[in-house]
């Protein structure tokens, strides 16, 4: 049976008492240790200093950089004689999952050392600089079953392999180090266990630098046979049309960013398995799934090509995840450890609504014979029917398009930027990846029809990031800018420029903003090869280019009520402008997702054309985005940075802005069955609206939904600098109070859980809240809350755009830029978990300099607080946590909480 009980107070994890007046406790906070100080030990019981030790080897040293913005404080990147154009787009490559099976008997090879190697994949001189051999890496990933065997609550009879190793660089014998990472004890126990107990899992390791040699080939999912991925397909060949070595596998790729720039080394980039092409996880709704991730990076702290950090925490953004798997920043694990994340994949409201599992719009996609375990009100094994097996939960709460990336204390912007991220395609009868079955309830997301859920022969997984690199070819990164750190070149999926072909008819682009700071706002148009077209080429070139329209179909993890036409035929805003979105996205804050729609086979496409994708986003620094540039002008050049005679800066621009994805159109000859996004569309002036692919779970204009929300307790948080130090200049203030940076011990909000887990059959909708952010100063903010997604109210007291009206969201832009506000409402509920979640700015620079919160999920009638863990090389310990005086009654507005 799961437990729902406190800790017992013999358990290291025991809540405690909040104190009646907090305010000497929260004082007292601002002498105490850093929580992640354990993370920062060296030889000989030395504490590196956060701010400076991990970076003492960053290649362009503090006193030499130059005041440049492009990139921040460095030289621009060269390009080594690459082209544009002249490389294949990586489709990313999934990881497969297995069936979680305790009698399957486990490979007896133990998860490798680090040893001494040649270069770039290892260090030949240190063991505490290196990592794993990669043939040792791959044996150990690509053996049967999973050992130890994972367990509800952490592991901590089994010792970190490493330990000899460890031991060797820090000088000292360790105190029985677990091998596994998660905090120990009752309090990070997996909730739900037994409930959600995972029946599918895979491995994988976060590791330096290392050549692809095919290891997941036999794990995708169309195993190069089917669709656009099997023979003859555009993707059967995974990185050089002209190199059969690639047909069918990775086996051969190589660690770069272009086939003319040089390979990354072990210390310079730290990918999941340590390889490209860039990794995809493909789940489906009612499956829970375990992710074992082991840590394979240097044992040093300080050997990482100066900045990044070898301690990590997976976010597996924005899940409807319990805390102990949501990657808490204060939840980290040191190399030769793992940590075993467990998500439920359940749809939210699984407590509240449809607990009966009879709406047919809550399902799990599935293949003939395939069987699910389901607690309905008759729990068993249940059969896969027409391709779809019920589950429990709002079917209005589907998501579709995720992410995860490192979220450690302090160094989050470093290690994502280094190689921390992989995307996650959630599937379900309503997104099941087949565009082919016509069910009533699929709404044929342009996909393929080749495998029963999951193909990816016209959906597209594109993941958008600045990046730089040194004058040796190694990715480099300023961590001293505190505002924001700004690339000079625009990489999709981690390459310079490249090229994707496309068929001519409909796909989906599910793009990610990684970046770290920057902004971007993307268009597409078609290259016309004379002057017929509306916008003029370059001078000379003989060539005009036109807009391309497309349509939203999903913003962040969550599919629209409405397809948002990007076509010039609405004004999508209130501004009074038709033009200004028509055939270029609103501005897209770092880890927002938008997917769109875009038709091959129309506005005059035809096979041999060529389309561009354009980022038209000027920034001048990291503070916030500066303007959207008009497409006439970049693609006319009135509009382009150039680099100095010196090459030691640019000017007359930002170099980001431009095309950077160039699509070749190849004939179809199938027939396209996917979604026609026009069918779909809101109202318009002369056209009532289409139909609703998902409804939102509240309706603004229901009178009935606003009085729940006007008696709703409400939050208000202020993004900004008030308080601010130079060692921590970002500040939130909550609730009326003042502003504080970042404490993982200091509780900041913490809402209640309206209910506890309940049997089939109960109806309710879980708690509602009303949560205002605020920004000033001229700065931007991209706001990200775990756990949930939010309903936009209002954006400086007047109702959102059209693109975030019909949407849920997870990150919030607010602050100065485009399409940004000062303020942003929005409603947002809390069901199912329990435990500490954060909310911060995703701008990660100003994540890592404070602007990053604890809020906490907590159980009905929960009185105490839940203590914060402090990682260490020898396991984890626990301090006390205490809340803000306003942390569980609110602003004031609305009704307490208490």
């Amino acid at each position: 049976m799961d437990s729902f009980e406190a800790p017992p107070v013999t358990d290291p994890s025991h809540h405690t008492d909040q104190p009646a007046d907090p305010t000497l406790d929260l004082e007292n906070l601002l002498t105490l240790p850093e929580v992640n100080e354990g993370a920062l030990e060296t030889t000989g019981g030395v504490f590196l200093d956060k701010r400076e030790g991990p970076t003492v080897d960053n290649v362009i040293q503090r006193d030499a950089l130059y005041s440049f913005n492009y990139p921040t404080n460095g030289l621009p990147s060269p390009l080594f004689g690459a082209q544009d154009w002249t490389q294949k787009l990586l489709m990313f490559e999934e990881f497969g999952t297995d069936k979680l099976d305790s009698s399957v008997e486990a490979g007896t090879n133990p998860f490798p050392r680090p040893s001494k190697g040649p270069l770039p994949e290892q260090d030949p001189n240190s063991v505490a600089a290196s990592g794993p051999e990669s043939a040792a890496l791959d044996t150990f990933l690509s053996q049967a079953g999973i050992s130890p065997f994972p367990t509800r609550e952490a592991n901590t009879s089994a010792q970190n392999p490493w330990k000899p190793d460890v031991e060797a660089f820090l000088g000292r014998f360790l105190v029985n180090p677990p091998a596994e990472g998660r905090p120990n004890g009752e309090g990070w126990a997996h909730q739900r266990w037994n409930e959600f107990f995972p029946q599918n899992f895979y491995k994988t390791v976060q590791a330096g630098a290392r050549t692809n040699h095919g290891l997941r080939d036999g794990r995708q999912l169309h195993h190069y046979q089917m669709g656009e991925f099997g023979p003859g397909g555009l993707y059967y060949n995974t990185a050089d049309n002209a190199n059969a070595q690639f047909n069918g596998s990775t086996n051969g790729i190589s660690p770069r960013l272009h086939p003319n720039f040089p390979i990354q080394q072990h210390e310079s980039l730290w990918t999941f398995d340590g390889t490209f092409p860039p990794k995809l996880l493909m789940a489906r709704y009612g499956q829970p799934l375990l992710m074992r991730h082991y840590n394979a990076l240097p044992i040093d702290p300080q050997r990482n090509r100066g900045f990044g950090l070898h301690t990590i925490t997976t976010h597996e953004h924005n899940g409807h995840n319990p805390a102990e798997s949501d990657g808490y920043a204060a939840a980290f694990f040191f190399p030769g450890q793992f940590y075993d994340y467990r998500w439920p994949m359940q749809l939210a409201g699984y407590d509240t609504i449809n607990t009966s599992a009879t709406d047919p719009k809550a399902a799990f996609p599935c293949a003939a014979g395939e069987k699910l375990f389901v607690n309905d009100a008759n729990p068993g094994l249940k059969d896969c029917v027409n391709g779809r097996i019920n589950i429990r939960g709002d079917w209005r709460e589907t998501m579709s398009t995720h992410w995860f990336h490192d979220h450690m204390l302090d160094f989050t912007a470093q290690n994502v930027y280094k190689g921390n991220a992989v995307m996650m395609n959630y599937y379900s009868a309503l997104d099941r990846g087949n565009e082919a079955i016509d069910d009533g309830v699929n709404l044929r997301m342009p996909s393929g029809s080749a495998m029963p859920w999951g193909n990816r022969d016209y959906d597209v997984n594109l993941l958008v990031a600045d990046k730089a690199w040194d004058q040796t070819g190694q990715l480099w990164f300023n961590p001293f800018n505190t505002d924001g750190f700004i690339g000079d070149r625009l990489t999709v999926n981690w390459q310079w420029k490249p090229t994707l072909d496309v068929r001519a008819r409909r796909y989906r682009f599910r793009i990610l903003n990684g970046s770290v700071s920057r902004y971007v706002s993307i268009g597409i148009v078609k290259e016309c090869a004379n002057k017929s077209c509306e916008m003029p080429g370059p001078a000379g070139s003989g060539v005009s280019y036109k807009r391309i329209p497309f349509h939203m179909v999903a913003n962040d993890g969550n599919i629209l009520e409405h397809a948002v036409p990007f076509d010039g035929s609405m004004d999508l805003d209130g501004d009074g402008s038709l033009q200004e979105h028509n055939a270029v996205l609103p501005t897209q804050g770092i880890a927002e997702r938008y997917d769109i729609v875009v038709d091959f086979a129309k506005y005059g496409i035809q096979p041999g054309d060529k389309l561009y994708f354009v980022n038209t986003m000027h920034h001048d620094t990291g503070v916030g985005t500066k303007d959207r540039i008009p497409l006439a002008d970049i693609l006319s050049e009135k509009y382009k940075a150039v680099l100095d005679p010196k090459k030691t800066s640019w000017d007359k621009g930002d170099p980001t802005v431009g095309k950077f994805l160039q699509l070749n159109v190849k004939a179809y000859s199938g027939v396209d069955t996917s979604l026609n996004p026009y069918d779909y569309e809101p109202p318009k002036p002369n056209k009532p609206a289409g139909k609703k692919m998902i409804p939102l779970w509240m309706d603004r204009t229901n009178p009935a939904d606003m009085a729940k929300l006007a008696n709703a307790t409400h939050h208000d948080f202020h993004f900004g600098r008030s308080s601010g130090t130079d060692g921590a200049p970002w500040t939130i203030a909550t609730d009326g109070g003042v502003g504080y940076n970042m404490d993982p011990r200091r509780i900041t909000s913490a809402q209640p859980l309206s209910t506890g887990p309940s049997d089939a059959g109960y109806a309710g909708d879980g708690t509602v809240q009303v949560w205002k952010l605020e920004s000033g100063g001229g700065w931007s903010h991209p706001v990200h809350v775990h756990f949930e997604e939010g309903i936009v109210l209002k954006r400086n007291g007047l109702p959102p755009p059209e693109w975030e009206k019909w949407a849920r969201k997870d990150v919030y832009r607010i602050g100065g830029g485009e399409e940004n506000t000062g303020t942003i409402e929005f409603a947002i509920h809390f069901r199912e978990f329990a435990g500490t979640y954060m909310e911060h700015c995703h701008n990660t620079q100003h994540e890592d300099n404070s602007m990053l919160l604890r809020w906490d999920i907590e159980r009905p009638g929960q009185f105490q607080v839940m203590p914060t863990p402090l990682p260490t090389w020898d396991g984890v310990e626990y301090a006390p946590s205490v809340g803000l005086p306003t942390f569980r009654s609110g602003d004031g507005h609305g009704v307490s909480n208490n």
